[in-house]
């Protein structure tokens, strides 16, 4: 048995560490993939700099080659002369036709013999003029001219997209039809849509080869510069026009060959430069935040953050993807995001790691490594938790401001006689902080891609001015104030138990959105005595009201809500039942074995320990208000009947919630609903 519990510790031992050697090495990999390779002669400049270096001589003939920017705008403005080319095909008609008749050989349900050859000469009409498949049809029509060439058989005639058909307003055209649309809710049941399919067929081989020969009529380079040519001279400012040159000279040696040496060892370096600080940012975590490699999306994240930064800041020296410096990448969304999902030690360590695998990219490194370093120092200390956008405005302008001021401070110190100050760094450093803004929505992107859980998307959700929220509260105005009160009462017993109060909070808010739908037809919403369900049967009525959970998902799914919130809405009735017109419709037929399926919810049981919150607390809110007596001994007498007929029912058997858990919601329940509908003592009168 020692022996076996030796080995099986021993596995562990060294499964984890593989594990970490493996997350070492795929950063390292990646990042050294990515860096530069300082392949052929370098030099470091920039555009308005001083020339530092001897006076430049070209050794050989070479193009000027156009910017990135440049050949982009070339090739966009050549790309509006594209017309793409489709293939009509035929045997679409011939197949579909036929699936029709076989279908409908006994004629259109629930329509008149002639109507099925006058939908069939309409759908022929259809295919006759040519349909797309709708994305393309929208693709086309938004990225090209309007204009296609279409191929039938031999011939190829150009035509305007408008001419054609999507699937989709094919299928409003058969709708809307003169001799059609008066049937139409029938013509609908039919799925005629099954009967539409494309028979203009994007041709790709022929529309890429047009493509590519129009991109091959734009010249990559404009001028040339001649061999014995002065490029530059020593001190001579680097203008746009030397800028290129000196650029394109760069791109020739390395197109001629460099020294394979020289490329092999500058490799070597890098590596052994990025895998130090990779190593010394694993052993920081293995021995202070052990607990993190327990949790692999969350170590993931780190990693991730680490790499991707360098990556950019690659491709952006090699591609010059920018007609500006690497300083407007938010360097400072690492500190944030570490520091708003797990702690500040670590924020700064990543950071710090972060930036000095960025500098290893950079021909500026003690500037780069020193704005970098303040910048994420003020972003831990300024956003401890991210809860609103507000905080995000603030910590974007202190980092705007500590960039600025450490960049000038760097001026001075490298200033001689003359002081020579950027004012172009500046902008670099306002769009940096621009960009810094999108800390918040991005929130929402790290949660779901590395499985953190924050509160900066429930506690947007929790606001009552929210759009959904608000129509709730205009709409049924009485669902709004239950589910104001039930999320108060579910947060105050997430509180008692150590549950997540802003997220049943939050749940709690949602749950009931079913009802706007048909808000007169539940109690709460309801004024002037008038019943909605005096003129219904039972069953019609239990249906409008276990709707009021799947009307709910759509709402939800209609406004992007959470997965985690459309879970509260499904699991707040669980399987239970309408028993009011079940009971009702039950003595009304004695002699009948009654279906629950129409009386019952579609659930499922909540299955999380916020869940069980709320239905416990949305259950007792609600029939509190049919007691007539509220008593101590009423209400206790209510929640206990209701929260043990929910034990019972099983309600609760796959949420991970105790008896004791129950025990103090029960406690809460009773002692809120007691504040809520304390009784008012009687004035005496006066007696005269």
């Amino acid at each position: 048995m020692k022996y076996f519990d030796f080995y099986k510790n021993t596995s562990y031992i060294w499964r984890r560490a593989l594990t970490r050697v493996g997350l070492v090495l795929v950063t390292v990999v990646l990042i050294v993939w990515f860096l530069p390779r300082r392949e052929g002669s370098q030099y470091v400049y920039d555009v308005d700099e001083p020339w530092r270096y001897g006076d430049m001589i070209a050794q050989y003939d070479f193009p000027i080659y156009k910017t990135e920017e440049t050949l982009a705008m070339e090739k966009d403005s050549v790309l509006k002369l594209f017309v793409p080319y489709f293939d009509y095909d035929k045997k679409v008609e011939a197949r579909v036709m036929e699936k029709f008749d076989q279908d409908f050989a006994g004629g259109l349900p629930g329509l008149p013999a002639e109507f099925t050859a006058v939908v069939r000469n309409r759908l022929h009409r259809l295919y006759q003029t040519g349909i797309m498949e709708t994305p393309l049809f929208n693709s086309v029509h938004r990225d090209t001219t309007s204009m296609v060439r279409v191929v039938v058989g031999k011939n190829v005639e150009q035509m305007i997209v408008e001419d054609f058909y999507s699937t989709m307003s094919a299928y409003e055209q058969l709708l809307s039809d003169e001799s059609l649309s008066a049937d139409r809710q029938a013509l609908q049941r039919l799925n005629l849509i099954n009967y539409i399919e494309p028979n203009l067929v994007y041709d790709k081989a022929r529309s890429e080869t047009a493509k590519n020969d129009l991109l091959g009529t734009i010249p990559p380079a404009n001028g040339m510069v001649k061999a014995g040519q002065k490029i530059i001279g020593t001190g001579e400012i680097v203008t746009e026009e030397r800028y290129r040159e000196l650029v394109s000279l760069e791109k020739e040696m390395n197109r001629r060959g460099s020294s394979m040496e020289q490329v092999d060892l500058n490799f070597i370096g890098n590596a052994l430069y990025v895998l130090s600080f990779v190593i010394i940012f694993t052993i920081y975590l293995t021995l202070f935040r052990n607990d993190y490699f327990n949790k692999p999306r969350n170590i993931l994240m780190l990693y991730a953050l680490v790499t991707i930064f360098p990556i950019m800041v690659s491709l952006m020296m090699q591609h010059s993807y920018f007609s500006f410096s690497v300083y407007v990448l938010p360097f400072a969304f690492t500190p944030i995001f570490v520091r708003v999902f797990q702690d500040s030690r670590t924020a700064f360590i990543t950071h710090m790691v972060m930036v000095f695998i960025c500098a290893a990219a950079l021909r500026y490194q003690f500037d780069f490594i020193v704005i970098q370093m303040l910048s994420g120092l003020v972003a831990i200390y300024s956003l401890r938790e991210m809860s609103s956008r507000a905080q995000v405005f603030k910590t974007a302008l202190m980092v705007f401001i500590a960039t600025c001021f450490t960049y000038f401070t760097l001026r001075l110190m490298q200033s001689g006689t003359t002081f020579n100050l950027d004012a172009s760094m500046y902008s670099h450093f306002m769009i940096n902080g621009v960009l810094l803004l999108l800390a918040y929505p991005l929130m929402y992107v790290v949660e779901k891609a590395f499985g953190f859980t924050s509160n900066v998307t429930l506690i947007e959700l929790s606001n009552t001015n929210g759009v959904l929220l608000r129509r709730l509260s205009e709409e049924a105005p009485g669902t709004f104030q239950h589910s104001i009160t039930v999320s108060n009462l579910a947060a105050e017993i997430a509180n008692r138990i150590g549950a997540n109060s802003t997220l049943v909070r939050t749940g709690a808010l949602y749950h009931d959105i079913g009802k706007m739908k048909n808000p007169a037809f539940f109690t709460e919403n309801q004024q002037g005595g008038v019943n909605p369900y005096d003129n219904l049967a039972d069953k019609e009525s239990a249906q409008i009201i276990v709707e009021h959970v799947v009307n709910g998902v759509k709402l939800a799914e209609e406004n992007n809500l959470p997965v985690i919130i459309r879970d509260f809405i499904l699991t707040h009735h669980g399987h239970g039942m309408a028993k009011y017109f079940y009971i009702k419709y039950q003595n009304e037929h004695p002699d009948e074995i009654v279906d629950k399926e129409p009386f019952t919810y579609p659930g499922p049981n909540p299955y999380t320990r916020e869940q069980a919150i709320l239905m416990m607390a949305d259950s007792c809110e609600a029939a509190s208000h049919s007691l007539k007596d509220y008593s101590d001994e009423s209400i206790t007498k209510l929640v206990n009947q209701i929260i043990d007929g929910q034990v019972d029912a099983g309600f609760f058997t796959e949420a991970a919630i105790t008896f004791r858990d129950i025990s103090e919601a029960k406690t809460v329940l009773i002692d809120r609903l007691k504040a809520i509908y304390h009784t008012r003592i009687k004035y005496p009168k006066l007696n005269r």
